[in-house]
């Protein structure tokens, strides 16, 4: 790394004119990106999906979205069929395939007060799910009004359904940008608490650069490959937390250098030669975790893979050629005015690391616990969309399923089956009950198609009685599709509870194998950085234990309730989104081994200088302990500025990530990680020859 950095400082013009040109440029991608992002979460090749395309193709209708529900309460004395004459007509003349009491018969769409009337939906589709998203906003937005003044005077009218319930009741938030700032906002206040000095800025700057260059090279990437639009959050927020996390590991030790009397030079290079090495290794093991997602036969899974690996990848790159330009530039003027220094490790620090040593059994026994408590609870997860009460806690989609439980129906009629019988076999034989409010035959066709001869397989609504986020709602589902593949070969199903179980299946049916390569990978990186074979294969079990804890905060905030109305004013969701939980697990895994990358490196390096165990345990954290809860913090608070994002899903995932970095920083780093390294003694920096060999590393007798 000395021979790099001296190579970066003789070419520091270049270089910098290099990165100057992808941050103007990556400002101008900035602006455009969105657009040549992919926002659809279809998993291509499931059952579901097959039913889905069936009714696109042949009905024109669904594009794989619940339908839209209007919700009638007419007046008193006003009944359904009293209201046919204005209804019927306005109802039929909806675009796309309408399901209601009027074209059916079936009672099933009038509620037990006999006023309450409901009808589906599905709206017209083309197979590309961003167009048949507007579709379906757009008749969310026009059918209150169009059937309103249709309805007979005194008739309450709103418009729910899945969409509907999911977009008025997120909450307000905030864009990409604006989470960006109060992200940038947050972690200058805790830099400048690190520094006591102007040095606050650096970090900063080489984030800006990391991130909007970062979009620059994810731009370039939509050229090859779909990229979903969940990368444009990552490299915003994301990108800032590990750009600082890098830049401050750099800073910190070059200011130690100087503070040891060496010149600016000579403090850049000592300072690439160890925390810059600690910065490749903690890149690579990020990438690593998030590139580790294209094991999974999902597309955009894959490619959040892809383009999340490129935020670390950027963010070493900057900091190890654009940071030593910089504090070589102009390090020490922003050094001022210097209220804290670095010649000696952290006090507060120094008494933790002592204590830790001194009771190592008290202090692992207290981390396990906490973390072994939340792994269980973890067990608990339950992998599906947010339950209704977790969406819209007011406005009109609101009212809507507060009049249809007022009636007795149930809100599983927003979670419809939809099931296409090939011509010429039998029709369903599915019955009310079990789980199941009706069953519902659509004869009638679509419109203006009544003359068409068509092959059209026919169609079927089932009404089931619980939500598809619910346990309940899945298992009605499976079973339902059982019992239809024994009576009806080739029947299809469109259902948004089956298309949840297809998907886990699809994605964590690889996970055993993604598990198993990347804990190697990271074995091997970190056993050649350590020169150990125990410290490796306990930074992997321990952030194991750390992701699965993150976990477990998830479903106690979110599945369970305990936490999310209170801070964000959203109901238990019964569930966690089943994509969440991979994509947790990819950047967790990586993000919490940058702390132990950061910590164990600098124990290494104090131990081959002649420490004992203890001591570079006690120099160790007394030098990194502020630096890694510092970068936790800013980390923590990209996250809660990506929680302010609109969409509940979202708030899931940063609530995840932001639980994780915090018991990783504190539990795991600062308790668990040192109370293990006092405990293994001198079985910590053993390498025998034998695996030096195939590492091609000094051996560590």
């Amino acid at each position: 790394m000395e021979r790099f950095s001296r190579f970066v400082l003789a070419n520091r013009r270049a270089i910098a004119a290099f990165w100057l040109v992808l941050f103007l440029t990556g400002g101008w991608a900035s602006s455009v990106l969105s657009k040549h992002l992919n926002q659809s979460f279809t998993i291509a090749g499931t059952p579901t999906v097959a039913a889905t395309d069936a009714m696109v193709a042949q009905y024109h209708v669904g594009g794989g979205f619940d339908p839209v529900v209007p919700v009638f309460v007419l007046p008193p004395g006003v009944t359904a069929e009293a209201a046919r004459p204005r209804l019927e007509p306005a109802l039929a003349a909806v675009p796309g395939r309408v399901v209601d009491y009027y074209n059916t018969g079936d009672r099933a769409f009038v509620g037990a007060d006999g006023r309450t009337m409901f009808a589906l939906v599905f709206t017209p589709a083309t197979g590309d799910q961003v167009k048949d998203a507007e579709a379906q906003t757009d008749a969310v937005r026009v059918l209150p009004h169009q059937l309103a003044a249709a309805a007979p005077p005194g008739t309450q009218v709103h418009v729910t359904g899945i969409t509907p319930l999911s977009s008025n009741g997120s909450g307000g938030g905030n864009g990409v940008l604006t989470e960006a700032l109060l992200g940038g906002a947050g972690a200058l206040i805790v830099l400048a608490f690190v520094f006591g000095s102007f040095l606050a800025l650096l970090p900063l700057m080489i984030a800006a650069v990391s991130i909007l260059s970062s979009y620059l090279v994810v731009l370039l990437l939509t050229e090859f490959m779909k990229v979903q639009a969940v990368v444009q959050y990552m490299v915003g927020l994301i990108g800032l937390g590990v750009a600082i996390d890098y830049s401050l590991l750099l800073v910190t030790r070059w200011r130690e250098e100087v503070a040891h009397g060496a010149d600016n030079e000579t403090a850049v290079h000592r300072a690439m030669a160890t925390a810059g090495r600690a910065v490749l290794v903690s890149g690579l093991t990020v990438a690593l975790g998030l590139l580790s997602l294209i094991v999974v036969p999902i597309q955009f899974m894959r490619s959040i893979g892809i383009g999340g690996m490129l935020i670390p990848m950027v963010s070493v790159a900057v900091t190890l050629t654009l940071l030593p330009i910089a504090l070589t530039g102009f390090g020490r003027r922003l050094d001022w005015p210097r209220l804290r220094h670095e010649a000696k490790p952290s006090r507060a620090w120094t008494a933790w690391a002592r204590w830790v040593v001194r009771r190592r059994w008290v202090a692992a026994g207290l981390a396990l616990v906490v973390l072994v408590t939340l792994a269980v609870t973890a067990l608990g997860i339950h992998e599906g969309d947010p339950t209704t009460d977790s969406l819209a806690k007011s406005g009109d989609a609101r009212q809507g399923l507060v009049a249809l439980r007022a009636a007795d129906i149930p809100s599983g009629v927003l979670n419809t089956y939809v099931v296409l019988t090939p011509p010429n076999t039998e029709p369903t034989t599915l019955m009310p009950g079990n789980g199941i409010d009706a069953v519902v035959p659509v004869t009638t066709p679509p419109p203006g198609t009544e003359k068409t001869p068509t092959t059209r397989w026919p169609m079927t609504v089932v009404l089931p009685s619980d939500e598809a986020a619910t346990a309940q709602g899945q298992h009605v589902a499976k079973l339902t599709r059982t019992n239809l593949d024994k009576a009806v070969p080739g029947v299809l199903i469109a259902s948004s509870a089956l298309a949840n179980i297809d998907n886990i299946h699809k994605m964590y049916g690889q996970f055993p194998v993604l598990l198993a390569v990347l804990a190697i990978l990271t074995f091997l990186v970190l056993a050649r950085t350590f020169r150990s074979l125990l410290l490796p294969a306990k930074a992997v079990l321990a952030n194991l234990l750390s992701v699965a804890a993150a976990y477990g905060g998830m479903v106690l905030i979110w599945q369970d309730g305990h936490g999310s109305h209170a801070i964000w004013g959203v109901p238990a969701t019964g569930g966690i989104p089943f994509w969440i939980p991979m994509i947790v697990f990819a950047f967790l895994y990586g993000l919490s081994m940058d702390y132990e990358v950061f910590i164990l490196s600098r124990m290494r390096e104090e131990f081959d200088a002649g420490a004992s165990t203890n001591e570079a345990v006690v120099v160790g954290l007394g030098r990194t302990g502020r630096l890694v809860t510092s970068a936790a913090l800013i980390l923590f608070m990209a996250f809660a500025a990506l929680a302010s994002a609109p969409p509940t899903f979202l708030k899931i995932f940063a609530t995840g990530l932001g639980v994780g970095i915090l018991l990783d920083a504190t539990v795991v780093r600062a308790l668990l990680v040192p109370a293990l390294v006092s405990l293994f003694g001198r079985w910590n920096w053993v390498l025998p020859a034998w695996a030096a060999r195939i590492l091609r590393v000094e051996p560590s007798p």
